[in-house]
């Protein structure tokens, strides 16, 4: 796992900082945000931060002026002179609000991915209930691999990141019982035409590509599955994807606060 290089902790009550804790699978909810360049930018940073709010009132995380606390701590704690190419959680249970920093990992072209039959607890949610996670994701080299999650013999997501499946040019995401994180929903709103399917596990050689899409790992082609064997046939969509969200990153405005 990677480096934090940056991690600060505050009670809700006053913002006062206290000892820094990563609130993992902890009851509460975080985001991870690409933070980019000098002066930073954060991609889809209003779509996060509701996101982050929205969650919070499901979870009954209710404090006065959350949101404009969050925001004042995130401010807080950005610099303007560091270049960045970064991933910035936020993570909030009842008793504080977690911040941290940690450099972007790219994955490589020859990514693979293992898969590991789990389902996230409350996966509609990005819960910090992820204890048996990062258990997986601590003996990884995550530049090379990522776990993926299935359940009852369909693929639902990755330790990180959602996931696409490609079969003759169409692409196909899982029907339910994964998290639908930032990246995801803006790729369904400019491709519209996603398909919702159960992606079985033995069928996977029916599949030309397979695409892992998040914050941290942006848009990544997975090169093979040793169990069952599976291995990319084609770059064409991941190419397309790439150039997609490589437009939506130089476009993305100047962080304000």
């Amino acid at each position: 796992m990677a480096t934090l290089l940056l991690k600060k902790s505050y009670r809700h009550k006053d913002l006062k900082e206290i000892k820094f804790k990563d609130l993992w699978n902890s009851y509460g909810v975080f985001t991870t945000m690409s933070i980019i360049g000098k002066p930073a930018k954060i991609l889809f940073f209003r779509n996060h931060i509701d996101n982050l709010i929205n969650s919070l009132n499901k979870y009954k995380i209710k404090k006065k002026n959350i949101k404009k606390n969050i925001l004042k701590l995130i401010k807080l704690n950005i610099s303007n002179k560091k270049n960045y190419d970064h991933l910035l959680r936020v993570a909030s249970n009842n008793q504080m609000i977690s911040i941290s920093l940690r450099k972007r990992i790219k994955p490589k072209l020859n990514f693979s991915i293992k898969l590991v039959n789990y389902k996230r607890i409350d996966p509609e949610y990005k819960n910090l209930k992820y204890k048996k996670i990062l258990s997986y994701l601590k003996k990884i080299d995550t530049s090379k691999m990522d776990i993926a999650l299935y359940k009852d013999n369909k693929i639902l997501e990755s330790g990180t990141s959602n996931l696409l499946f490609i079969k003759k040019n169409k692409i196909y995401s899982p029907i339910n019982n994964f998290y639908k994180g930032i990246t995801f929903k803006f790729f369904s709103k400019k491709l519209k035409r996603i398909k919702k399917s159960n992606i079985y596990v033995d069928s996977l050689n029916e599949y030309d590509e397979i695409i892992m899409i998040g914050s941290g790992k942006g848009v990544a082609s997975i090169y093979s599955i040793k169990k069952p064997y599976w291995k990319r046939k084609s770059l064409k969509n991941y190419r397309i994807l790439s150039n997609i969200y490589q437009k939506a990153v130089k476009n993305c405005p100047r962080y304000n606060g």
